[in-house]
């Protein structure tokens, strides 16, 4: 079974279940955002977490296999039509620079890690229109000058 085999499997099982993702990751133990992304095809599981999904949802062995094996990390490198990831593309469009360069002035010569990296996506009540908080928080690796 494939990634994208994987991935189907679970969505349709999630969806059956009628289990949120934040439901599926208490249950499992991990952050919603890290189990999300690995049942997507973009990380890999441990073993245990692999099968307690598997058990959760009632999926065989070869989903939990999938689960573990090392993904390839790739995408598409046209800018994607759905609303909510182009906004993304968006926003590091017109943030991205400011974003880097706050990020030397306060730690020097490097980048934030996305390895060493968590995040967390909440609702945020507001009377105006809830909002969408995302925090994001990674390692920074400075360069190595030699």
């Amino acid at each position: 079974m494939n990634k994208r085999e994987m991935s189907a499997a679970i969505i349709q099982a999630k969806q059956t279940a009628g289990l949120g993702w934040e439901q599926l990751a208490a249950q499992v133990g991990l952050s919603p955002v890290f189990l999300t992304s690995a049942c997507l095809g973009m990380n890999s599981l441990r073993s245990p977490a692999a099968d307690r999904l598997c058990e959760v949802l009632k999926l065989p062995g070869e989903v939990s296999a999938a689960l573990q094996s090392y993904p390839h990390k790739h995408w598409d490198k046209a800018v994607p039509t759905d609303p909510v990831i182009y906004r993304w593309y968006e926003l590091v469009g017109v943030y991205g620079e400011t974003i880097k360069e706050l990020i030397h002035e306060k730690f020097g010569d490097g980048i934030m890690s996305a390895i060493d990296f968590s995040m967390d996506i909440a609702r945020e009540e507001n009377p105006a229109g809830d909002r969408v908080k995302v925090t994001m928080s990674g390692k920074f690796l400075p360069y190595k000058s030699w």
